[in-house]
């Protein structure tokens, strides 16, 4: 997600310069340097020295551990911390901080990676509007950007666009093996479940799409899709996918309650 977010805010109009990034692995550090042309350091310290806005982009067992090593240079330069690390609190890392640190939690999701993500966003009521501004010229650099109105909601954040990508991939490799079993070649059948998948997004994604019309213009009164439908409803796939969502964010919320990830910043994400 780190990488992402460096290329979304190269292409949104950040020049290289601007950016410092703090990455542990040489060989990581090298292509960052290669690819992007921004400042790739081994010393995290180094890296945000300066900085308005840190992006904290590491694994959740890493995070508290991370800030922790920063607060005296925090306390100093008083930046803005936007975190990427699922499931951390923000009690966690406002404490791993510092005192008077504004901390905003973030839930993007894979798409990121091409520009089309959507984030979550998360933000005590310290937060000032310019802050709120800056959390969302970083995130909106890989797509859109949403505030939700409590820490729960990321929980749900998470279930639905955080792990939702995972469903839609599924879903589409079910339809190519299905189609396989229909007599397609299995290149054939995965290019169209694929070629499926990103269309019927794009048509979701417009501004005043509404989602219930859009399915019900491609259901035909009798026809094919209309007999598809049925079979999936009559499985009970509303109240699957209901379930789905809820053990998603149920377990947001055991990894975020984990002592380890809360306290410490070791143990498994």
């Amino acid at each position: 997600m780190g990488r992402a977010l460096v290329g979304g805010l190269l292409r949104s109009g950040t020049r290289a310069e601007q950016l410092n990034v703090g990455e542990q692995d040489v060989t990581a550090r090298a292509t960052l340097r290669r690819d992007f042309g921004v400042s790739a350091l081994a010393d995290n310290a180094q890296a945000v020295a300066g900085a308005a806005v840190v992006v904290l982009a590491v694994k959740p067992q890493d995070a508290v551990a991370t800030l922790s090593a920063l607060a005296d240079l925090f306390a100093r330069q008083r930046p803005l911390v936007v975190s990427v690390a699922a499931g951390v609190r923000l009690a966690a890392l406002e404490g791993a901080c510092g005192p008077g640190i504004a901390v905003v939690r973030a839930m993007p999701n894979r798409p990121a990676l091409v520009g089309a993500g959507i984030t979550g966003l998360y933000a005590g009521s310290d937060i000032s509007p310019a802050q709120r501004t800056s959390v969302q010229g970083v995130l909106g650099s890989v797509g859109e950007t949403v505030w939700v109105p409590s820490e729960e909601a990321l929980d749900a954040v998470t279930a639905l666009s955080g792990s939702g990508p995972a469903y839609f991939f599924l879903l589409a490799e079910l339809m190519a093996e299905a189609g396989e079993g229909l007599g397609l070649e299995a290149t054939t059948a995965r290019r169209l479940a694929s070629a499926t998948l990103y269309g019927a997004g794009l048509l979701a994604h417009a501004a005043d799409c509404n989602l219930t019309q859009l399915r019900a213009e491609v259901t035909s009164a009798g026809g094919t899709t209309e007999a598809a439908v049925r079979v999936l409803e009559d499985a009970g796939l509303r109240a699957m996918v209901a379930r789905a969502l809820s053990a998603a964010a149920q377990r947001s919320r055991e990894l975020a309650a984990a002592p380890a990830i809360r306290a410490t910043g070791t143990g498994n994400s």
